[in-house]
């Protein structure tokens, strides 16, 4: 049996090792949302009829306006972005890649599923951007100079910084674009992702996703979304706002932010299991990582959930004060 990828989430692990209920444990262990889109009323038709081409078509209209997709481009929707993560060593054939790291893991075990080694000079690489877990940005000559054969960009959390999106670049063969629905717009089980590329690199794909790839109250809501423009920027406003916050929490508390993203940020700790557990008293679920002794990544609140965490980070209700940050060189790599 292959051992369990390490990922944000887990709470059900988390509330049977520290207890409490769901109900009253704050989830920062993802990069999701905590102010989803609403959703609204789903035509009845949506859930009991096979998603038709009207449906689709809106969609993928509304994704290629919302995200400026050039004409020499194709977009595919799929069930979530680890959907077509999965998928991504079907689109060469080259027994090799390269995957700039640390980074989110699913992009290796894809292509270690499928039998590709790691390599440094291979034509193919995947860049995600910005990165997961420090929020690095590759800039657009990297992509470019780089690119050989392929080049996936991973852009699950690009939508709260539209203006560094490579998108545009997605008309030059072997250049894919994927695309994440969950996070920005906070809606993570309704499984929904986006790949953009020329026709010719996307050939094989839209066929192994099969005829209905993607559930019709996806395909609504989805569309919806993406034609809300207004409420995509008034969420990019308060995303940063609310990201400022939590550095400001954490610096107090004694953490030194490292990056991240205004949906995640990274902090630099003392030991970041140590302030697992003791936000996990507090009921409070954190992000660590079995490449970092101190570091530790949060996502943000939701606007009712604040007072949960300031309490947890001033030590109070009975516990301890968090350690202090200290510099410990080249552990966090």
């Amino acid at each position: 049996m292959t051992a369990p990828r390490n990922h944000g989430g887990g709470l059900d692990a988390a509330i049977a090792r520290f207890g409490g209920t769901r109900a009253n444990w704050l989830d920062l262990s993802t990069g999701i949302n905590p102010v989803p889109y609403p959703v609204g009323e789903v035509a009845n038709e949506a859930w009991t009829a096979l998603p038709d081409t009207g449906a689709m078509d809106r969609m993928l209209s509304a994704a290629r306006r919302f995200w400026n997709v050039p004409e020499g481009a194709k977009i595919i929707a799929a069930p979530g972005a680890s959907a077509l993560i999965a998928r991504m060593p079907e689109l060469v054939a080259a027994p090799d890649v390269h995957i700039p790291g640390p980074t989110y893991n699913e992009h290796e075990a894809a292509f270690r599923h499928a039998g590709k080694r790691s390599d440094e000079a291979s034509p193919v690489r995947v860049l995600v951007h910005p990165n997961n877990p420090d929020g690095r940005l590759w800039y657009r000559a990297e992509v470019m100079d780089g690119h050989k054969a392929l080049t996936i960009i991973d852009e699950s959390f690009c939508d709260v910084v539209p203006d560094r999106s490579h998108v545009a670049k997605t008309a030059t063969p072997g250049i894919v674009v994927l695309k994440s629905f969950g996070k920005f717009w906070g809606l993570a089980g309704l499984r929904l992702g986006f790949a953009i590329g020329t026709p010719k690199t996307l050939s094989n794909l839209a066929e192994s996703l099969g005829p209905w790839p993607v559930s019709g109250p996806a395909l609504e809501i989805g569309a919806r979304a993406l034609e809300d423009t207004a409420w995509a920027q008034t969420t990019r406003t308060r995303l940063t706002q609310d990201a400022t916050k939590l550095d400001a929490l954490m610096t107090t508390a004694g953490g030194q932010p490292l990056g991240g993203t205004t949906l995640f940020r990274l902090y630099k700790t003392e030991n970041a299991q140590t302030w697992q557990t003791r936000l996990a008293e507090h009921r409070i679920w954190s992000r660590t990582f079995p490449y970092s002794r101190i570091w530790l990544r949060l996502g943000l609140p939701a606007p009712d959930r604040w007072d949960q965490l300031e309490t947890a980070l001033n030590g109070t209700a009975g516990g301890a004060r968090l350690p202090e940050a200290t510099s410990v060189g080249p552990a966090a790599k």
